[in-house]
């Protein structure tokens, strides 16, 4: 396990760029956290990192969005499962063929699709402290 600490959103960019020396060969994150523990504000800092210039925001209504690095060309989607209802809607819009296309994953609400998970995704919990700052905890 790794645990990253980020005390103030003036931290976060350098915490990115921790989370990503630490992601290794793993392309599959899911992203635990209560609403407002700032899950997508990391998922952002982090494609910011990788290179993405275009606007990053919450996937929320799209369930997905494409992203590519604008230094290395990578593809990277970021999902949102928060108003999945049913395993079906995930399955529909194709989850598995992104989750194994070798493309990195971010996903936020990753318990709504469990089952639909690879058994080698890294999960991902971000917890808001006491005095405001985020603990991100990396478990594989």
């Amino acid at each position: 396990m790794k645990t990253i600490e980020i005390r103030s959103l003036e931290e976060i960019r350098p915490a990115a760029k921790e989370f990503i020396q630490v992601m290794g060969d793993h392309t599959v994150f899911a992203f635990h956290g209560a609403m407002g523990a700032g899950k997508t504000t990391f998922i952002k800092a982090i494609c910011e990192e990788l290179g993405v210039e275009e606007v990053i925001n919450s996937p929320t209504f799209a369930i997905i969005n494409e992203y590519r690095s604008d230094t290395t060309g990578e593809l990277i989607y970021h999902f949102d499962f928060y108003r999945i209802n049913k395993l079906s809607e995930a399955e529909d819009i194709g989850t598995e063929d992104y989750f194994y296309s070798g493309a990195l994953c971010f996903i936020e609400w990753p318990e709504k699709i469990e089952e639909l998970l690879p058994a080698d995704s890294i999960q991902v919990t971000i917890t808001e402290q006491p005095d405001g700052s985020r603990r991100v905890e990396l478990t594989d």
